[in-house]
């Protein structure tokens, strides 16, 4: 490890594996870097950049990685490195849009132990685990868990129990979130400022836990996807504002949002009658409606003009680069 690796944690920060009752190494060993590469002209080149890089947990022994979905949508190359040094290529088995998973399946043995799947539902603020990432102690952080709530991010994404770690690891997508036992609890999606009491800001990782994929891992494997009916997708881009108003901060590609004419700034007054206050709420408003391809009537306020518009949903996975198969 070079001193100057940006991705280095300080050493007063790195999990003591004295403390611990696994083998913090064999664990970290499960860990692999991830390497994607998306055609320019993919339908996420523009928000997610063509050069993705992070890292994933080896979860089965045939070389089946766990990782976080965005990483690795409309790739068309990704390279795995596993600590020992052996690089990879894979394949993008699937990526769900509900969870925020995404599968790969390295294509030639990666030579390092799987980790197990463990119960994240048992998992409560103030308990101890290590945010790992790819590269062993110097990669990895020790943290614990500060929060478990609903998360609604801003690309029509909501976790009903998302958990959320502290200190924040700097290199949070695709990492493993480690339990007291060694095995895996959850993955890393994101990097949040939480703002304190005193006006302080504490960054914070977001995990996406790993119990929901239990029950849809089987179709992942299988299908690429859970099989059930796509949710409705508008393909815009919301965050709530000061007002508790829910606002358009932009809109995805040539999505149904934009065809609809909606542009940024608009704000979201009720889909279907119902008024909405949260971001949480519309989601749920518009997922209520019913599969992908229904129309969801909003009601918007751009600059002080109410009035109503209908919007023929989409299912999202239609407008992605499927995976090049090798």
């Amino acid at each position: 490890m070079r001193p100057s690796d940006p991705w280095q944690i300080p050493p007063e920060f790195q999990p003591d594996p004295r403390s611990l009752a696994y083998d913090l190494d064999q664990a970290l060993s499960s860990i692999v870097s991830l390497h994607a590469t998306v055609p320019s002209d993919a339908f996420t080149a523009e928000s997610l950049g063509t050069e993705r890089l992070g890292q994933g947990v080896v979860i089965r022994d045939d070389g089946l990685v766990l990782t976080i979905g965005y990483l690795i949508t409309e790739a068309e190359q990704i390279w795995l490195t596993a600590g020992n040094g052996r690089a990879v290529a894979g394949h993008a088995l699937a990526y769900d849009y509900t969870t925020g998973f995404g599968l790969v399946q390295a294509l030639a043995p990666l030579g390092v132990p799987a980790m197990l799947l463990g119960a994240s539902r048992h998992l409560k603020p103030g308990t101890k685990v290590v945010v790992g990432g790819a590269g062993g102690r110097p990669r990895s952080i020790a943290a614990q868990v500060v929060a478990r709530q609903e998360f609604a991010g801003y690309w029509e994404y909501l976790l009903e129990d998302a958990i959320f770690t502290a200190p924040a690891h700097p290199h949070w997508g695709g990492a493993a979130l480690i339990g007291p036992h060694g095995d895996l609890l959850g993955i890393g999606s994101l990097q949040l400022q939480h703002r304190m009491p005193g006006g302080d800001t504490l960054p914070l990782n977001m995990m996406v836990p790993i119990d929901p994929l239990k029950p849809i891992l089987d179709d992942l494997l299988t299908l690429g996807r859970v099989n059930s009916p796509p949710r409705p997708w508008l393909g815009l881009y919301a965050t709530e504002d000061v007002d508790e108003r829910v606002v358009v901060i932009g809109l995805a590609g040539d999505g149904p949002a934009r065809r609809a004419g909606l542009k940024a700034d608009d704000a979201v007054r009720a889909v279907g009658g119902q008024p909405i206050t949260s971001l949480a709420g519309f989601y749920r408003a518009i997922w209520a409606l019913g599969e992908a391809g229904v129309d969801v009537p909003l009601t918007l306020d751009r600059e002080g003009d109410v009035f109503d518009v209908r919007i023929n949903s989409a299912d999202r996975s239609r407008f992605l680069k499927s995976a090049r198969l090798h």
